[in-house]
């Protein structure tokens, strides 16, 4: 007896063995059981998701003996028939070489005759968006208004090209591609009956190479066990495919996050070697990173990937260590790689750059993540003594000098007293209104994280003034450049027996002859309110003024 190739011998052969199709079969079936079975479908889908192998067994159901019924028997003359592709009423037409009127003149001639054997007439044509112009229009009528006994199921892979009248007067059904959690299980299934013994990394490599179609995986499959016999694994899957991998795809992709730019280039001069289609390896790259987007904005929702446990496990691992935006960017610098290569004769080379690029757009921080880190800081420095620690840590951000951590308190006083002046000539370039307030101020003690400074109690009403958040972080920033190191600032008010000078009694700058302070250029603008409202969102100032 002559060889039967897998994909026809594990063929459905009722609607409940249809893999990944429920939301057809469901629909045909029902609409068996209440007798609402239309005149036309219309199956539109990939290759190897399921169509001709619909259309069959709905017309086996239609005829058979015990029906129609959802669940045809398969021992009975019509589904023998129907199943050995020699029935009388079901008549299978090829659309690619039947495209001309005078096909579609005979076929409607010939509708017109009662079945032989069951109750209905039914004609299944394929790839019927192969039919000419004309053959469509001598079809309309008779699609409209078919004699009783007439079923038409047509099955296509480009919908696009058949004409909306066509359309119009069928029920149409799209057949999605099938999930490689599927592809799995179907192939797991038949390996089991058949004696087979296979490692699962195979029967997922040999579903990621299908690209959702079942047809392709079983034909794969059937090639593999010709080549390595019933013992099979994912290096046998490799090896005969040219595929990649998904160790190795899930290292690239970490390195691409990680921006570890020499193991990048080591795995692509590997798969190079191995004769690997680089082509390819950039749309499963780009499907890793789809996948991990998917899981990073749909958190528990991920599920609906409907990717194997292990797979889904490595994104939601990855997912903490990276933000979306920065998925996004090397998406884009996937989608552009794999344009360019498609003409490239060295597309390793493209390869080398395009992934050294989506290695810098993973590192480059988002706006989002700059927001948050300048919120953090805003908060920490809120915080006052408590997070002070944390916020002497940021000081290289602003300053860049070493803290000097057993600096002498009163020697930094002393420094600060002399410098105090300057101190609150730099504040006032940021904030203009506290530069009044400090005069009334001097500095009282420091230690490694804090400055403590002292106020005239006379001028009490001014303290609420020095306690924005704004004006602290200035007159830290203005300490900084002297003591190199961002220390959270307080205020405590002065004993009235403290010897202290006050700047107040030696004023910084002259007063104008009405006693009103004159405001610089920078001053004006740190008063205008939209530039304050950056600068605050920032915690930024003035560098340069154009005007």
């Amino acid at each position: 007896m002559a060889y039967e190739v897998l994909a026809r011998k594990w063929r459905p052969q009722q609607f409940a063995d249809v893999v990944g199709q429920g939301h057809v079969t469901k629909t045909l079936t029902n609409a068996i059981e209440t007798e609402r079975v239309a005149h036309a479908y219309m199956f539109v889908g990939s290759r190897g998701t399921g169509k001709t192998t619909s259309a069959r067994i709905l017309a086996k159901a239609l005829n058979c003996q015990k029906g129609p019924t959802p669940n045809p028997c398969d021992v009975c003359d019509s589904c023998k028939e129907v199943m050995a592709g020699n029935s009388l009423d079901v008549i299978e037409i090829d659309g690619a070489s039947n495209n001309g009127v005078d096909q579609v003149r005979d076929l409607r001639d010939n509708a017109r005759y009662s079945p032989a054997r069951g109750p209905y007439k039914i004609y299944i044509i394929d790839e019927v968006h192969m039919l000419s112009t004309a053959a469509f229009n001598a079809l309309l009528k008779t699609l409209e208004e078919p004699p009783s006994h007439v079923k038409f199921i047509f099955a296509t892979t480009d919908v696009h090209k058949v004409l909306p009248t066509i359309l119009s007067r069928c029920q149409r059904f799209d057949l999605r591609r099938i999930s490689v959690q599927d592809i799995v299980d179907r192939l797991r299934k038949g390996c089991d009956e058949e004696g087979i013994s296979i490692t699962e990394d195979a029967l997922l490599a040999i579903a990621r190479g299908a690209e959702g179609g079942l047809r392709d995986a079983e034909s794969a499959l059937d090639q593999i066990i010709s080549f390595r016999g019933k013992e099979i694994d994912e290096d046998d899957v490799l090896a005969v495919f040219g595929l990649v991998s998904r160790h190795v795809l899930e290292n690239l992709t970490v390195a691409i996050l990680k921006s570890d730019v020499p193991t990048i280039i080591n795995i692509i001069s590997e798969m190079d070697r191995a004769g690997k289609d680089l082509q390819r390896v950039v749309m499963e790259l780009l499907e890793n990173f789809r996948n991990l987007l998917v899981v990073l904005y749909a958190g528990q929702g991920a599920s609906a990937l409907e990717l194997p446990e292990t797979q889904l496990a490595f994104y939601q691992e990855q997912a903490p260590a990276t933000e979306a935006g920065r998925v996004l960017r090397i998406i884009d610098a996937l989608v552009e790689t794999d344009g360019r290569m498609r003409y490239a004769l060295s597309k390793k080379t493209l390869l080398e750059t395009g992934l050294i690029r989506c290695s810098r757009a993973a590192e480059t921080a988002t706006i989002n993540e700059l927001l948050k880190q300048v919120a953090d800081l805003k908060k920490n420095f809120k915080s006052g003594p408590v997070a002070s620690a944390r916020v002497a840590e940021t000081a290289p951000a602003y300053g860049g000098g070493d803290q000097k951590k057993k600096i002498a308190s009163d020697s930094e006083v002393e420094l600060l007293l002399e410098k105090w002046h300057d101190i609150i000539d730099h504040v006032g370039k940021a904030d203009a209104l506290a530069k009044g307030s400090l005069l009334n101020t001097a500095p009282l003690r420091t230690d490694e994280t804090h400055l403590v400074v002292g106020y005239d109690p006379e001028f009490s009403n001014d303290l609420k003034r020095l306690e924005d958040d704004r004006a602290k972080l200035a007159l830290a920033r203005a300490v900084d450049r002297h003591l190199n190191r961002l220390l959270a600032v307080s205020y405590e008010a002065l004993k009235p027996d403290d010897p202290r000078p006050l700047p107040a009694d030696s004023p910084v700058n002259d007063l104008g002859p009405d006693n009103t302070q004159t405001l610089t250029k920078e001053q004006k603008w740190y008063a205008n309110p939209v530039v304050k409202t950056v600068v605050d969102a920032f915690n930024g100032e003035i560098t340069d003024i154009r005007e």
